[in-house]
């Protein structure tokens, strides 16, 4: 395992998932942004949901993704309903 598991959500599936789209460190991880980390990731995965959405932005967050204030899950239900076909 490598330095994206120390994250909150962050698990070897969603780290090698990370790596995969060129994302291997955190300040990688920060810079991109949870939105265009989940878009890297759904263009290798198309099952890639909502849940794998929350977990990247609470790992950026330093926090569990449950425990992201509404007003972000909103947002981010919303960025994540904009992509469903």
């Amino acid at each position: 395992m490598g330095e994206l598991t120390k994250l909150p959500n962050i698990g070897k599936e969603l780290e090698k998932q990370l790596n995969q789209v060129g994302v291997e460190t955190i300040d990688q991880l920060k810079h991109i942004g949870s939105r265009q980390a989940w878009l890297n990731i759904k263009s290798i995965d198309p099952s890639a949901c909502y849940n794998r959405l929350c977990a990247l932005e609470g790992a950026i967050q330093g926090i569990r993704w449950h425990y992201l204030p509404e007003e972000n899950k909103k947002e981010l239900k919303d960025f994540y309903e904009s992509f469903k076909i």
